[in-house]
């Protein structure tokens, strides 16, 4: 089986090259109707992608909802999904978007160190529940922060995640061309695995009908490893399914914020 071919996404959703200009003009549109309620680039440690947005309701916030982004940890960046906070926002939730070093500077064992001290700051900026989603590679994010390795002060904190598309066995990827960004090793692939960990937080799996069905084992698995409930939403590809969490009275952001 060719792991390359299994793991490409845009090969196989029609359009997708013109994806990005599509979020990037979303996200900045969004970015500016909010004005001073997107307060952009705060930052939570010393390398130059250290930094998180925070996008703020009108009212003083419920919460905190966290979204973490993906491009199989070497590429994109937060500023292509500020708008994905809007339902949140539209439900009385603050949202933040954290940066974090990409491949091959780090190696997915500090990115996950990165993330959780994002989320941490972000914390410190915003009092109530916390619930972590994250797509594909931020799925991965996301759920890693639900496993038992996690700092207390995290766990304290922490009501649901949600991740969504997430790649949560590591193991395939070693075996695909971003290998040579990724140098996964056996050790690394076992500790960064959220599949391999347990749970310390109520979670629900999200993933899209349409997708490339390493996607759709990929989420399955992590489901049947936690005992948690896992949702394939009809008529959803890999880029599309993240479109709900524009909406505040969507399947997905009601999974996400509901009864917290």
């Amino acid at each position: 089986m060719d792991m390359t071919r299994e793991y490409q996404n845009g090969a196989f959703i029609a359009g997708s090259e013109t994806l990005p200009a599509l979020w990037a003009a979303k996200a900045a549109q969004f970015r500016e109707h909010l004005g001073p309620r997107a307060r952009l680039d705060l930052p939570y440690g010393p390398a130059p992608r250290n930094r998180f947005d925070l996008f703020l309701p009108e009212s003083p916030p419920k919460g905190l909802m966290i979204f973490i982004h993906g491009g199989y940890w070497i590429s994109t960046d937060k500023s292509l999904w500020s708008h994905l906070a809007a339902g949140a926002l539209a439900r009385g939730w603050a949202c933040a978007l954290p940066g974090y070093t990409l491949a091959p500077e780090a190696r997915i064992a500090q990115i996950t160190s990165e993330v959780e001290s994002a989320i941490l700051a972000a914390c410190a900026e915003v009092a109530g529940p916390l619930v972590i989603t994250g797509h594909s590679a931020g799925g991965h994010l996301s759920a890693r922060m639900g496993n038992p390795d996690r700092s207390p002060a995290l766990q304290s904190r922490l009501s649901r995640i949600v991740p969504i598309s997430p790649l949560a066995e590591l193991e395939p990827l070693a075996e695909t061309d971003m290998q040579t960004k990724l140098r996964l090793d056996a050790a690394e692939i076992a500790t960064e695995s959220p599949a391999r960990h347990g749970l310390t937080t109520p979670a629900h799996i999200w993933v899209g009908g349409s997708e490339r069905p390493a996607f759709l084992w990929q989420a399955r698995t992590l489901s049947e490893n936690w005992n948690c409930a896992w949702t394939v939403d009809p008529g959803t590809h890999h880029f599309s399914v993240i479109d709900a969490l524009e909406s505040p009275h969507s399947a997905l952001i009601n999974t996400c914020l509901d009864n917290l």
